[in-house]
């Protein structure tokens, strides 16, 4: 467990409950106020401290600060965040097209769920993937029966691996008393297929999938959908994505939101909300949750 106390000379509570800027001393009829720390309790306020880790599961906080709420959820994201699709090339060679064409595949469905989200509309990963990978095949012709080539390429999601730096990740974020679910634009199957295989699917409280919100994120309608399946406020909500559309329709929700750069060499687009943390790894996101040094690769 991650361990911390308040300072507070008053209360001594067993809290990671700093004065944040509210709580400077105020003067008033020439005594100095008393003013109410984030603890609970009424004291003069001491010099802001940086934030620690704590020994109570909801008391962690992110690098917004110690005036944004404590993080009490994990929101993951699945495809990509937690998967690796790299394999997803294979998939295409076996039907006899270029192994290029699952990226191209794959961002075409997220620009379709995206459009459809933006107009109000939803639909299913497997619908669009199907549809997407028809059109494709108007070009690149797959060496068998298109339905076949479709359910192939689509068959490969349930047999992906997680990223390495996931199940130690996963594990201390699970130790540290922190609730974890996924929230993914695809479906549940391919969610409880992926973390099964990885030994990791009992560390997560939930799987969702934007098909039960009725809308694609990043429509604030997803976000508002995990908060309230898992009853808790959006501000207490952590995103983990590795893509910054999903950080930025997150903070625009008002979640938290780490990015994760597998490569330390991203630059992060400039236009999109920042996110709150970036990290190297869900393995390096836990170890700055939990007030270690980063970790270097």
């Amino acid at each position: 467990m991650w361990l911390g106390v308040c300072r507070c000379r008053v209360c001594s509570s067993r809290r990671t409950s700093w004065a944040g800027p509210s709580a400077r001393p105020e003067t008033g009829n020439g005594s100095a106020r008393l003013s109410r720390r984030l603890c609970g309790c009424w004291s003069t306020p001491r010099r802001r401290r940086p934030t620690v880790s704590c020994e109570h599961p909801t008391e962690r906080r992110t690098a917004k600060g110690p005036d944004v709420p404590a993080t009490k959820l994990i929101v993951f994201d699945v495809n990509e965040t937690l998967s690796d699709l790299e394999p997803m090339a294979h998939r295409f060679t076996d039907i006899g097209l270029p192994p290029q064409l699952a990226t191209t595949w794959f961002a075409q469905v997220l620009r379709d769920g995206f459009a459809l989200a933006a107009a109000g509309s939803s639909g299913t990963f497997a619908a669009i993937g199907a549809g997407v990978l028809h059109s494709m095949f108007a070009k690149h012709a797959p060496d068998r029966d298109a339905d076949a080539a479709v359910q192939h390429v689509l068959g490969g999601f349930l047999s992906l691996d997680v990223h390495p730096d996931v199940p130690t990740g996963v594990h201390a974020l699970a130790a540290g008393g922190l609730r974890l679910v996924t929230l993914s634009n695809g479906s549940t199957s391919v969610a409880e297929a992926l973390l099964t295989k990885a030994g990791i699917r009992d560390q997560f409280e939930r799987l969702l999938s934007v098909e039960d919100a009725g809308r694609w994120k990043p429509a604030p309608e997803s976000y508002a959908y995990a908060a309230g399946e898992c009853d808790v406020a959006p501000a207490e909500m952590l995103l983990v994505a590795v893509h910054p559309w999903d950080i930025d329709g997150a903070a625009r929700a008002g979640l938290q939101t780490a990015w994760i750069d597998r490569s330390g060499t991203a630059p992060y687009p400039s236009y999109l909300t920042t996110p709150d943390i970036t990290a190297l790894g869900v393995d390096d996101l836990a170890n700055k949750l939990a007030g270690g040094q980063p970790i270097d690769r």
